[in-house]
Formats: C-alpha cells, structure tokens, sequence
C-alpha cells in the first residue's frame, strides 16, 4: 500500500503528534459557530498557508461542518495547483496519506469513481504540493473515522473545472455517500515578494486587496458563480487556486446550494500586527466558507 509522507510537518504546522495537538486546540474556535449555517454543509473553502496563519480559518469551517453535518465519510479536498502544470484534475490514486496525528486511508471506491469523471491518477503530483497536507491534520482530529480523496485542481481551459465539478455534485448528490468537497485556495497575494503592487506599497494598498480585490473573489464564491472565479483570478490575481474553489462551487450548487456564508476573512499582514505588533507591506488574504 502506498502512503504520502508529509512534505510540509514542521514548518507550515506542527511537527510532532503533541505540537499538532496543541495547535489545532489553538485554531478551534472556542464557541460553537454563530453564523447561520446549512442544514447540511456541502462544500467548503478554506486556505492553506502555515497554521498560524491561516489555520483558525480552515478549522473554523471543519467545525462548522461537524457543527451541521455531525459525521463524515469522506472528504473530498481540491488543492492549488503550485507545482503540477497538467491540464486536468489530478488525484491521489490509492493508500493513504501520513501526517504526524497517523494515518488516513484513501477512499479508493470514491476515487475510482472520480477517476471515471474525468481526474487523471497521480501520486506524483501530490507528493509536496502542501495545499491539501495542511488540511488533513483538522479532518483526522475532528472526523477520526472519515477517509480522503485528494485532488489538485491546475486551472483548465474550457471552464473544464466546473465541468468536473459538476459532474463530482451530480454523483455525490445521488449516491448518498456523507461527502463533503472542500476546495484549499488562498486570495490575494499582494506585494514586491509576490510581484504583485497595482496600488503601491502601503497600508492603503493592503487595505485595497484585502477590502476590494479579495472582496471580488469571495462575493463570487457566496454567489455561486463558479463560472467566473477562475477568469476573474487570472485578471484580478486574487486567488492561487481559483479552479479549486470553482469545482466545490460547482458541485455544491448542482447538489442544491443557492448561496455561500461567509465565516472569516483575514490577510497574513493583519495577523502579523494581531499576534506580534508588527507592520508589513506585503499581505496574503484568507477566507473561510462553507456551502
């Protein structure tokens, strides 16, 4: 049986079993989520930069999800595409993947089905591209018995992204398999680091990615129009993994949801100040939503 190794344990969260213990009782939310969830969540959209970062967001919506779903089979996580340039989705084809909590077994039936719709089996891909790893670690502390398929998704020509998304709701809404798809995007990448300045480097810019441009992203996620986030990425650079997110849009819509909720927005510059008093003139936008 084959088994991913972590790539990214130790540095974009902990390293040990006792440090990712610690640290995912310091990313839950401490309350039971406030805002007005589904009935049954769907989908989601969480980012994946290193825990201290980014995680309370990501485990906000995994408690979200057992909040209105209770147990999960399955979670299918789409992850950016920050190294592998094909032009389909890509999933993990079989065994299961490490992390310092243990093991998660792959749900290989649901992965061959997967397949069936149009992924293209590959471990390779999957071998340091972390945008799927540090997911993983919240999903085996909160949903102990759920299994994984794990699909990175490089944005394709043709939209094909909400059409394997589609096709992926379709199936799931008529098997009535317990699955949740959750998509591993962060937003706007902002400053000289990222190449990316349209406004500057200041405050004020920072405030005009995360308040307009990562804005755009987000109101087209919670609108449903998984038709438009990928151009909308490529021309706004507001997202690294616009396909992704276009697929769980995608599925959660033909699976029923009208509309997204929004459970937190932050940026890495206004974490920075937060947690250690510190300016930046660079910033990395964070979202977390659920379906």
């Amino acid at each position: 049986m084959s088994t991913r190794k972590p790539a990214v344990a130790g540095q974009f969260y902990g390293g040990t079993r006792q440090e990712c213990f610690e640290e995912i009782a310091e990313c839950l939310p401490k309350d039971a989520i406030k805002a007005q969830l589904p009935s049954k969540i769907i989908g989601g959209i969480v980012p994946h930069a290193g825990w201290l970062f980014s995680g309370d967001l990501a485990a906000m919506v995994f408690t979200a999800v057992r909040q209105a779903n209770k147990t999960v089979d399955t979670f299918i996580v789409f992850g950016a595409a920050h190294r592998s340039y094909d032009t389909c989705p890509l999933i993990y084809p079989a065994g299961a993947w490490e992390t310092p909590l243990g093991q998660i077994q792959i749900d290989e039936a649901l992965t061959k089905e997967l397949i069936q719709l149009g992924a293209k089996p590959s471990a390779e891909a999957h071998h340091y591209e972390h945008s799927i790893e540090v997911q993983v670690p919240f999903i085996q502390y909160l949903f102990p018995d759920a299994r994984l398929a794990a699909v990175i998704m490089p944005p394709a020509e043709g939209g094909y992204e909400c059409v394997f998304g589609t096709k992926v709701g379709a199936f799931l809404k008529d098997s009535g398999l317990k699955t949740v798809c959750i998509a591993s995007t962060d937003l706007t990448h902002y400053g000289p680091r990222y190449g990316f300045c349209p406004q500057g480097t200041n405050q004020t810019a920072l405030t005009w990615a995360y308040e307009v441009n990562d804005m755009e992203f987000i109101n087209k996620a919670l609108q449903m129009d998984a038709e438009h986030l990928v151009e909308t990425s490529a021309q706004k650079e507001n997202a690294c993994g616009p396909a992704a997110a276009a697929a769980v849009v995608s599925a959660a819509q033909i699976a029923g949801c009208k509309k997204g909720v929004l459970l937190g927005h932050t940026n890495s510059a206004m974490v920075m100040k937060s947690r250690f008093g510190q300016s930046s003139n660079e910033s990395v936008g964070y979202a977390a939503i659920v379906f």
